[in-house]
């Protein structure tokens, strides 16, 4: 006895609407999605980031700034660091000073020439008792006046090479810091105009990936929607284009979507067979 059948087909706009979702998946996967369109990018280093680091790296300003002062420092010490800045003058101070002196002790002489005659005893043997004990004194003086001088004037250079040397090592310490300072700046607005360059490229990788996944999107629209209607029941869609999706979710997106075209129609050719 023939064993009759009965099948529930859908309607043929139904029909008609799958075949049209066949077609067009048909054509959207035939080629391979150019995902080089949103792939990630990394903006450049700004122009103030490349100079911060080339003045970072340059001998003499990043590096090794502290050097050329703590070299100058160290010709302000030692026996010899006072011969800078001995006073030119100083040898002609110490002639002008010392040929007064030779002249008032002149005069000294003269004046004990003078009381010998008055007394008589020009020539004798106290007037040059008297000579020599004066002479003997003053050339005394004179010794200490000079020395005195010659030690002024090395006190004075002293006291200046050893001030020079202290401001030498406070502008090596300065000096870098004033660089380093400069180098922050830089680098700090190179890091806003970076981010900034950043933020484009991430919108418009995010523009060419919705752009990119437009249709995909559109057709799992369609998919749920015919699937709706078939069930008479209504559909739901989620969207599969999310925020900054990994490429394992883009994956898995166009998969579902896939898998839900195909399952659908399949289902449409099988009933189609059995007619």
């Amino acid at each position: 006895m023939a064993v009759q059948q009965t099948q529930m087909l859908p309607p043929q706009y139904v029909e008609d609407l799958q075949k049209v979702l066949g077609t067009q998946f048909t054509a959207l996967t035939t080629s391979p999605l150019d995902t080089s369109k949103f792939a990630p990018q990394v903006a450049a280093q700004d122009a103030a980031q490349t100079s911060a680091y080339n003045l970072a790296t340059t001998q003499g300003q990043g590096i090794g700034a502290f050097q050329p002062y703590i070299t100058q420092a160290g010709a302000y010490s030692g026996p010899s660091g006072y011969q800078s800045f001995m006073s030119p003058y100083q040898q002609d101070v110490i002639d002008a000073t010392l040929s007064e002196y030779d002249t008032q002790a002149a005069q000294g002489l003269q004046g004990i020439a003078n009381r010998a005659t008055m007394s008589g005893n020009l020539g004798g043997g106290r007037e040059g008792v008297m000579r020599a004990q004066y002479q003997n004194k003053s050339d005394m003086n004179r010794a200490l006046l000079q020395s005195g001088l010659l030690q002024q004037g090395f006190t004075q250079a002293n006291q200046l090479a050893n001030q020079a040397f202290g401001q030498q090592q406070a502008l090596a310490q300065q000096v870098p810091q004033l660089y380093g300072a400069d180098i922050g700046t830089l680098r700090s607005a190179g890091a806003g105009q970076q981010g900034q360059a950043q933020a484009v490229l991430d919108a418009q990788r995010e523009a060419n990936r919705l752009e990119a996944y437009e249709p995909y999107e559109r057709l799992g629209y369609q998919q749920s929607g015919v699937a709706s209607i078939a069930s008479g029941s209504p559909g739901q869609y989620q969207s599969m284009v999310t925020p900054n999706p990994t490429p394992l979710q883009n994956a898995l997106g166009i998969a579902s979507v896939a898998g839900g075209l195909m399952g659908n129609y399949g289902d449409y050719l099988r009933g189609s067979g059995q007619q």
